[in-house]
């Protein structure tokens, strides 16, 4: 079941997504909830659309500890000086 299903209809409004700015004040707790369970809501003024509400923006961050465990590898001859420094190490 989709959530617009779930959601009562608001008398006098064709499209749920577009409900006038006078009347998202009056609801705008509702509207942040719906916003948040995935809803896309736009705000109208005389009937054209002057802002949206969206859902939040997901980010997944990676666990700091061990993120990278198997993705890096260090060569066996990290710590030994190559050819040309030679020179310097004498």
């Amino acid at each position: 079941m989709r959530i617009d299903q779930l959601l009562p209809k608001v008398p006098g409004i064709k499209d749920r997504s577009h409900i006038p700015i006078a009347e998202a004040k009056a609801k705008l707790s509702e509207l942040v909830s719906r916003a948040e369970a995935g809803e896309e809501i736009a705000l109208t003024r005389h009937g054209k659309v002057a802002a949206r509400l969206v859902p939040p923006a997901t980010t997944e961050r990676l666990p700091r500890i061990g993120a990278l465990k198997g993705k890096i590898r260090v060569a066996d001859d990290f710590d030994e000086l190559g050819p040309e420094w030679s020179e310097c190490a004498k």
